[in-house]
């Protein structure tokens, strides 16, 4: 059980966990519901969340420039605050290829990636959670472990999306934009399982 004093730390990657969870969240609903016209104002809502993560980061370089004692280093503590804070990063990128991209309808295949995100970032809450226990680590093992199963199955999806992209549009410019998209939505899996891995070297340097 973390101390008063290290409380803050962990306490602010479950928030920056959150941020991104509701990323994931706001980007599957606005693929569920997706029109062409709104998206200028579903990528402002989006920026608020991912500001509001850029926030939680901050805080953290904040404590962490002023603290004495810290449950772990402090490089390892501003490397998880960092990686968390790219998830959010990277679930904005996504949203931002459909305004580049100029998409008026939105391939289901995309959307059960969303929901996919959204169950990784989901997982990676659930590890920041419990990482205030990482001496008992049992649990917190088991959760990186289905982080990275879950980032296999978004690869195998992935593969699988893409592949069926040249059959699905025939124009050129189609086939290129829902490629980029659907290599954006994976670099968000990728960005989950960072976390995670960085978590697990954290645990093994201080255990």
């Amino acid at each position: 059980m973390a101390s008063k004093a290290d409380r803050f730390y962990f306490t602010n990657f479950i928030e920056a966990a959150e941020h991104a969870c509701r990323a994931a969240e706001y980007l599957t609903e606005c693929l569920e519901n997706f029109q062409a016209g709104e998206i200028g104002h579903m990528l402002e809502t989006m920026h608020g969340i991912e500001h509001g993560a850029d926030q939680k980061k901050h805080q953290m370089s904040l404590a962490l420039a002023k603290a004495f004692v810290t449950p772990f280093d402090r490089e390892d503590l501003a490397g998880i605050s960092q990686s968390i804070d790219e998830v959010t990063d990277k679930v904005e990128e996504v949203l931002q290829r459909f305004y580049i991209g100029q998409i008026q309808s939105v391939a289901p295949e995309a959307v059960e990636f969303g929901r996919k995100i959204c169950g990784i970032c989901g997982l990676m809450k659930d590890m920041m959670g419990e990482l205030e226990n990482f001496k008992k680590a049992e649990r917190l093992h088991e959760i990186i472990v289905a982080i990275n199963q879950a980032e296999e199955d978004c690869d195998r999806f992935y593969l699988e999306a893409v592949r069926k992209i040249r059959g699905t549009y025939q124009d050129v410019f189609d086939v290129f934009s829902w490629r980029e998209i659907f290599d954006y939505m994976e670099n968000c899996a990728d960005a989950c399982e960072h976390v995670a891995d960085s978590v697990e070297t954290i645990v093994m340097k201080n255990t």
